[in-house]
């Protein structure tokens, strides 16, 4: 049957109305209570029938209940796309819809001549692009906290990462852990001064494969750091992450990977695509980022899943 083929095809469809509901209000305006589509369409602006239109896109998607012709929020979209008190991902739709979908228009020549599409960050866009995938990463820091027992752990370092969001989270939830953050964006020292954070974390601003870097730490966190490295400068931060480390640490490689099972993951098969068509970077096989890690001086332990996020290898010092 052409089910699958048919979903895949049409999954534009999908996004898109996402896209538009959210911009909308549509998810907001039921945080309020549940309404009909005509209620929708007076809490939203909407005509009656693009209300119509988006509430019953979003049941069929299960963002949506729908009972006896009234409409309420599905709990995923109460927690994250309603302004509620989880990460709100309304900011990364926003990213998905100006950014990276224009890309993905072009995405054939990306895949006939592997490279990026020009990326055009005028204007309010680099703002637009930046907040959307600090979202997207708060998403991730939130996640891994909630799978990773931080409190085992003494000192860590955020070696090269994009985001605070992730040191934040690991000091939120183990009250006697501290830690520094090597990097090349001076937005990191800002979020964590934000986050009340400053007095149990470091920041040191300099190159990541080359420049200076403080040690003594029992767990060092490679998040989103090697999709953004050719292999030589992966081979090369794996070693200084063992250098900065204690005897007895542990490595946290969070990142997208292909793998070699019967069937790969998709969340991160697409983010390959992605990655390619927005900015030329590389998700790498598991297999070899598995050998760079050894032949670091680290031993792979474990493979954590994030529940939509990356994955993340786990590795000890040896």
């Amino acid at each position: 049957m052409p089910d699958e083929i048919l979903a895949i095809a049409t999954g534009y469809m999908a996004a898109k109305q996402l896209f538009s509901a959210s911009r909308a209000g549509l998810f907001a305006a039921l945080a309020e209570g549940p309404a009909t589509a005509a209620e929708l369409a007076g809490r939203t602006g909407l005509p009656e029938r693009s209300a119509r239109v988006l509430a019953d896109a979003m049941n069929s998607l299960g963002l949506l209940e729908r009972q006896d012709g009234r409409y309420r929020n599905a709990p995923a979209a109460e927690r994250h796309l309603a302004g509620g008190q989880d990460v709100d991902l309304r900011p990364f739709l926003a990213f998905l819809e100006d950014i990276s979908y224009p890309h993905w228009l072009g995405y054939h020549d990306s895949m006939t001549t592997a490279e990026p599409v020009p990326l055009d960050l005028g204007g309010g866009r680099m703002d637009t692009f930046m907040t959307g995938v600090m979202t997207y990463n708060a998403l991730h820091a939130r996640a891994l906290a909630a799978c990773y027992d931080f409190t085992r752990h003494r000192r860590l370092l955020d070696y090269g990462g994009l985001s605070g969001a992730f040191l934040i989270e690991a000091l939120r939830a183990a009250p006697g852990l501290s830690g520094a953050f090597v990097t090349t964006f001076p937005h990191v020292g800002k979020s964590l001064a934000e986050a009340g954070m400053e007095g149990r974390a470091a920041v040191v601003e300099g190159d990541v494969p080359a420049g200076p870097v403080p040690g003594g730490f029992d767990l060092v966190l490679l998040e989103h750091v090697v999709h953004r490295y050719t292999p030589a400068d992966n081979r090369a931060i794996l070693r200084r992450a063992r250098e900065a480390a204690t005897p007895d640490a542990r490595l946290l490689v969070l990142d997208f990977f292909l793998d070699d099972e019967p069937r790969q993951r998709a969340l991160d098969a697409l983010h390959a695509g992605e990655y390619l068509v927005i900015d030329g970077t590389t998700v790498y096989p598991l297999a070899e980022v598995r050998e760079w890690v050894g032949e670091a001086g680290w031993r792979p332990v474990e493979l954590l899943a994030l529940p939509g996020c990356p994955r993340v290898l786990v590795a000890e010092a040896r």
